[in-house]
């Protein structure tokens, strides 16, 4: 526990401006995903105080901040609906609904123990910079409403298009000069001093222009467009759900809504930590991180709290504002309480537009202009994942564009793999391998009687599902021979498909009265082949040879019996 007693104080005013910068664009957003539960706006307040504190002070990504996100909160409505469904009003339904929240908790913190987190590191470039892209498109599209001194319409990005007859009926000019005019300060103050953020500087200003020069109603404010208003006091425990947890009739609910929490969640925070070491240069620990992210989530259900992830756009702010450390993430926490304890009228007369302004240029900021600018130089199968996964962020949802981004790429990997494994693979009759043959020059009359009559199949590369259809393909289609010997010394790895794949050529060619023998067998693929009975077994002992040499000595000793029998 030593380290989480050591605190980096060498970015501090970076982090206090980037954690209340974080903490004032977080307080609209947990209300608002709180509003759309049935455990009303301040839900969401209390899940972003307890797992944004949590979380910064356990996780393994120092500028993340947590809180309610939109895919977890849309899982947690589903709960809550159907917890209620189950008879009863809400007061009735918070055990199980804490219950499943917990138990969500609790997963991510176990998949953070047994190590699951590393798993993020294989997630491709064109996956996630299609994803920074969309999100960066999302924050754009969404915030051209409030702009232009409206809410934004329900259903995203795609809600907003379908909308966007409206706004000649909704413009309003004051709202446009403040977000023009905080969005002209947040690029141009750098150019004065980069000692304090300008997106701070331009909350703080044109707020208080407009509190000064303008007349209630002329803009929308913070304070005016929160659900139920500014809510106030702390949270009670809520300790009541262990009947609803261990009671036999929730099992199934608890345990399948628990998982898909836990994995939605981590999902989510990994991708936002990903985004957070490209935009801050800086490695996070994805183990560390899920433990963080169980316990924030743990925190809040025991206060009636959203459960959450790290979310992407407020980490974004909190990391274009200077923070760097989890101090950070522990000041929106706690100015997100403060505001809970009574601050919230000063938050409150901050115009929609201003907050509008300042995301619109964190949406600029975001979208990924390295990997636009190389799309005609990339694989042309990289730039569609990166357009596809993009527009499925932008369209449809963030964890369907993953899923698919993830699901096209390993397809294309493992199709890439499979051409290089198939273009380093040889097979040739042993006439090409005369330079190997230590017998060759001894005995030329045997090599020319019958070297046609034996193919050797060099392998090179790992022996996946990818490969296996290719490689029964290549052994069914050679000429009629008597002896294969299949190299293999260059094979590190043999999955099931490859194992089988290998197997039924192997049956194949025994079939048509092939004798086959197998050289350089080591390693994983000597035990797989092992474990199925196929060397020893198929291939008997007496034909698996440590290396290619030996294996042409026998072949010499035998070859005119072989081929003759």
């Amino acid at each position: 526990m030593k380290h989480l007693l050591r605190w980096d104080l060498t970015h501090l005013r970076g982090d206090l401006f980037g954690g209340i910068t974080a903490g004032i664009v977080a307080f609209p957003l947990a209300l608002a995903f709180g509003a759309q539960t049935e455990l009303g706006a301040i839900a969401g307040l209390y899940g972003a105080i307890a797992l944004g504190v949590v979380a910064a002070i356990f996780g393994g990504t120092p500028t993340q901040i947590s809180g309610p996100t939109a895919p977890m909160t849309v899982v947690s409505a589903v709960v809550i609906a159907k917890a209620i469904a189950f008879g009863g009003g809400i007061e009735e339904a918070m055990p199980l609904v804490v219950a499943t929240f917990l138990l969500g908790g609790l997963i991510e913190l176990l998949f953070g123990i047994i190590g699951a987190g590393r798993y993020i590191k294989y997630i491709p470039y064109p996956v996630v910079s299609g994803f920074m892209s969309g999100i960066g498109v999302i924050i754009i599209i969404t915030q051209l409403f409030p702009l232009l001194g409206a809410p934004s319409p329900a259903g995203g990005a795609l809600g907003v298009v379908k909308n966007l007859g409206q706004i000649p009926g909704i413009f309003n000019g004051y709202a446009v000069l403040l977000a023009s005019a905080t969005i002209a300060i947040i690029y141009l103050f750098p150019k004065i001093t980069k000692s304090v953020p300008g997106s701070l500087v331009a909350l703080v200003l044109i707020s208080g222009l407009a509190f000064v020069f303008l007349r209630d109603g002329q803009v929308s404010l913070i304070a005016s467009s929160t659900p139920g208003g500014v809510p106030k006091g702390l949270p009670s425990l809520q300790l009541s759900f262990w009947a609803a947890l261990i009671d036999p009739k929730n099992f199934a609910f608890v345990l399948q809504y628990g998982f898909t929490l836990a994995a939605l969640g981590a999902i989510d925070s990994l991708l936002t930590s990903v985004i957070a070491d490209n935009l801050s240069k800086t490695r996070h620990d994805s183990n560390r991180e899920l433990i963080g992210q169980g316990l924030g989530n743990i925190a809040a259900a025991l206060i009636g709290g959203l459960p959450g992830a790290g979310a992407t756009m407020r980490t974004v702010i909190n990391i274009q504002s200077g923070g760097r450390t989890r101090i950070a993430g522990v000041v929106a926490g706690l100015l997100l309480l403060g505001i809970l304890l009574g601050l919230g009228p000063l938050v409150g007369v901050i115009p929609n537009a201003v907050l509008a302004g300042i995301l619109l240029t964190v949406g600029i900021g975001i979208i990924d202009y390295k990997g636009f600018n190389h799309i005609r130089n990339i694989p042309r199968a990289d730039a569609v994942i990166m357009l596809l996964v993009l527009a499925i962020t932008v369209f449809v949802g963030l964890l369907e564009a993953v899923a698919i981004g993830l699901i096209l790429a390993a397809l294309l990997f493992m199709k890439n793999i499979a051409d290089v494994v198939e273009g380093r693979t040889l097979s040739a009759p042993l006439q090409t391998y005369a330079l190997e043959l230590p017998w060759a020059d001894e005995d030329p009359d045997l090599l020319r009687q019958f070297g046609d009559l034996v193919f050797i199949k060099h392998l090179d590369g790992p022996l996946f599902f990818g490969f296996a259809s290719r490689f029964q393909e290549i052994i069914r289609s050679k000429p009629h021979i008597k002896v294969v010997i299949i190299r293999m010394g260059r094979v590190p790895y043999v999955d099931q498909s490859g194992l089988y794949a290998l197997e039924e050529a192997v049956s194949d060619l025994h079939a048509q009265n092939i004798t086959v023998a197998v050289t350089g067998l080591r390693g994983q693929p000597k035990d797989m082949l092992a474990a199925i009975n196929l060397v020893p077994g198929l291939v008997p002992a007496e034909l698996n040879f440590p290396t290619f040499q030996d294996g042409t000595v026998w072949l010499k000793q035998n070859l005119r019996d072989r081929i003759q029998s």
